[in-house]
């Protein structure tokens, strides 16, 4: 449960300490306006904090909640404008990790586009934060698109990674992300990352009746055994189901189950990104 009386009492000594930066001011608008769980993270001393960087993405995913196109529903919470400085991200950052039991700190939220496409920068913050402390957890959420970027990220420090997908097939895939890159580069930035000896997760978006279709179940199990990830984030797409379909191009064929495909899955499962033990 969230303690709004602490949220607000952190979030005004976060400003009083950090007026100038400009990514405080933004979660604080973020936890006030939108009631983000990540921001009522930060601002209470707890969990997993927010640290989102890029309004620029390389896909158009039909459900994206922070960018519509004109004529489709409107996004529930605006894009960040701004691309925060090394130095900004890394305050936020370190101040979580030294204050908070378990720490993690995670780039790519909803409130942005998708974060590799301000990867420089989120490396430089990298690099600022683990020259002062190797502890807490450094993750990412992310499409996965670019994993010539994940490794540059694993190198400089990057803990996890979590890659979002709807499905382990690529034209189901590639019908609700509208990607302007390969589909297969998922799995290649997960075995840069595991070549790294890295966490890495995904973040499976659970339609019922698809997602434990036959196909999808096979194509997710193989997907797992080539790339070695270590965790499923069992996550209910929050979409009109006609309109997911109609959308995907795809009538709603007979399923296992989830609770069967669940457990047909001998792998890790959650809904968070875990604190990897770095304290």
């Amino acid at each position: 449960m969230f303690d709004h009386e602490k949220m607000r009492q952190g979030m005004a000594q976060w400003k009083a300490e950090f007026s100038h930066n400009r990514l405080v001011e933004h979660l604080s608008h973020c936890a006030l306006a939108y009631g983000c769980p990540a921001a009522l993270n930060l601002f209470q001393g707890r969990e997993e904090a927010p640290l989102p960087t890029s309004p620029g993405c390389n896909a158009s995913c039909v459900g994206c909640i922070s960018k519509q196109p004109c004529g489709r529903p409107p996004s529930p919470q605006e894009r960040i404008g701004f691309i925060p400085s090394p130095e900004e991200i890394a305050e936020v950052a370190l101040k979580h990790i030294t204050t908070v039991r378990e720490p993690v700190v995670s780039f790519g939220q909803g409130c942005e586009g998708e974060p590799l496409m301000a990867s420089g920068t989120i490396r430089e913050a990298i690099v600022l934060i683990r020259k002062m402390t190797s502890a807490g957890t450094i993750n990412l959420n992310t499409n996965a698109s670019l994993p010539y970027k994940v490794a540059k990220l694993a190198d400089v420090g990057l803990d996890s990674m979590r890659i979002s997908m709807n499905s382990p097939r690529r034209k189901t895939y590639e019908a609700y992300f509208r990607p302007s890159y390969d589909f297969d580069e998922l799995a290649r930035s997960a075995l840069e990352m595991k070549r790294r000896g890295r966490f890495v997760s995904v973040n499976l978006f659970v339609f019922p009746g698809l997602t434990d279709a036959p196909l999808e179940v096979e194509a997710l199990k193989n997907f797992i055994e080539s790339t070695g990830i270590d965790m499923i984030q069992w996550r209910n797409l929050n979409m009109d189901p006609d309109s997911y379909l109609e959308k995907i191009g795809q009538k709603l064929p007979a399923g296992i189950g989830i609770k069967r495909l669940i457990e047909s899955i001998p792998l890790r499962r959650g809904y968070f990104n875990p604190f990897l033990g770095r304290v």
